[in-house]
């Protein structure tokens, strides 16, 4: 019988640009991913373009990859194979079923590099977003795995080790940016982490051992963020939610929540980050410290204000200050030493630059740029470059030129996508303003600097 050549898998393997070899590449990496296995080679490809059947499973590792090279889902149906049903989800887009699943998920996160991204913008949708919001705030926790017959044996140094990692790679992070840390850290997850959540451990050093594990996770995800890799990031976070629910972490479930919100506002996505900050909020209740929820309620504010509610952004900044208070009469955990009275303003003039306050927003910038310490230099650079937008919303135009011009002196060594954004959006904010000498002078310098990053 002769077989009709698959002109539907054809058309989208040439939209995509990926070759018979490419593609069965990337089909065998979504299956380690998966925690399956695949024998896919370029001869089987070439066999589906040919007119061959396919297996289910097999049909929807490729759906799968070819969705994530077209930035858009597609089903097998799409791909030539209208008999199968569609497959599962874009990596790490759905909430891991058990703890095997997430693990999986992590260890093909951990093989993608920062430019396989490809800058797509292919996030989470939006029901797949509030199926793993609920999902995580009904959930009971999963429990210790039982013993997996390793023969290693995990102790409270191994514990101690990675929680040393974490610190030293978040230092960096805020030192330098997400750019000089995500690769070494990506490699340290996948070869030193993950081996120690399938080894065998006792209950005490594996509740500390997941709570750490978490910790640098979250990390990993951040780093990805800073970095623009936003769909790597996004589903990184997803799958570090999950792994909080092994041991009940809520106030770690919350931290990831709040980033989700963060990066959603980053992206524009405002709706989403209020919901995903009301989430961390609700979550952390009852469950987190009075330091940690203060960073929740900021997160809301910061979310309410992009979206111009006012009277909201106002009453989470009130809940965030009454939360703040309260910190030192909570034991918190080692990972929010960072969010200090710097930090807390910090988010505040964010907020009221963001609801055209353009006078508070200056008054809580230059707190911000005061109190803050200068190992966080990433964070420093942000608050120089609101102060400097709002000094310009005053119109203080010679002012904020001044302040901006600062912010990328200093920054110059930092590796932050983020950053870089903070600066291009002032340069085109005040890009009406070029007959001014100290205007063009600016631009110059961005331009350089940009260059330079470019070039490393």
């Amino acid at each position: 019988m002769t077989r009709e050549p698959n002109t539907r898998l054809a058309r989208l393997m040439a939209e995509a640009g990926v070759s018979n070899k490419g593609l069965a590449k990337r089909v065998c990496d979504v299956a380690r991913r998966r925690g399956a296995h695949v024998g896919t080679t370029h001869v089987s490809v070439q066999r589906w373009l040919d007119g061959s059947g396919i297996q289910p499973q097999t049909a929807g590792f490729l759906a799968e990859a070819l969705s994530e090279k077209l930035g858009r889902r597609v089903q097998p149906a799409d791909l030539g194979f209208p008999g199968i049903l569609p497959g599962p989800a874009v990596t790490g887009a759905g909430y891991a079923g058990t703890l095997n699943e997430a693990l999986g998920i992590f260890d093909g996160l951990t093989q993608l590099q920062p430019e396989d991204d490809a800058q797509s913008r292919l996030l989470l949708a939006e029901g797949e977003v509030n199926s793993a919001v609920l999902s995580w705030l009904v959930s009971r926790p999963d429990g210790l795995p039982a013993g997996n017959g390793s023969t290693r044996r995990v102790g409270m140094r191994d514990v101690a080790a990675v929680r040393t990692a974490a610190e030293m790679f978040m230092y960096l992070d805020f030192k330098f940016g997400g750019g000089h840390g995500h690769r070494p850290l990506r490699h340290y997850f996948r070869e030193d982490v993950l081996p120690l959540l399938r080894a065998d451990y006792s209950e005490r050093v594996g509740t500390a051992l997941f709570g750490a594990a978490a910790e640098i996770a979250q990390l990993l995800a951040w780093t990805a963020y800073d970095t623009g890799s936003h769909t790597l990031a996004n589903r990184y976070l997803l799958a570090t939610l999950r792994l909080t629910q092994v041991v009940d972490d809520r106030m770690m479930g919350s931290r990831i929540l709040a980033n989700m919100s963060h990066q959603a506002n980053y992206l524009g996505q405002a709706p989403r980050a209020v919901r995903l900050a009301r989430a961390a909020v609700e979550g952390g209740k009852g469950r987190a410290t009075p330091r940690a929820m203060a960073l929740f309620s900021a997160h809301e504010a910061r979310a309410l204000s992009t979206v111009r509610d006012a009277s909201g952004a106002g009453r989470a900044m009130y809940e965030a200050e009454r939360y703040f208070d309260q910190a030192d009469t909570g034991d918190d955990p080692d990972w929010l030493a960072y969010v200090d009275e710097a930090e807390i303003v910090g988010e505040f003039c964010h907020c009221f630059r963001d609801l055209g306050e353009g006078r508070k927003a200056v008054e809580f910038a230059q707190r911000a740029v005061e109190l803050t310490d200068p190992k966080y230099a990433r964070t420093l650079g942000f608050c120089r470059m609101v102060l400097a937008q709002s000094q310009l919303l005053n119109g203080d135009l010679d002012a904020a030129v001044h302040t901006a011009t600062l912010a990328l002196e200093a920054g110059e060594a930092l590796q932050s996508t983020r950053f870089q954004r903070y600066v291009t959006d002032f340069q085109r904010e005040v890009s009406p303003h070029t007959a001014n000498p100290a205007v063009r002078e600016f631009g110059d310098r961005v331009r350089v600097a940009l260059a330079e990053l470019d070039d490393e």
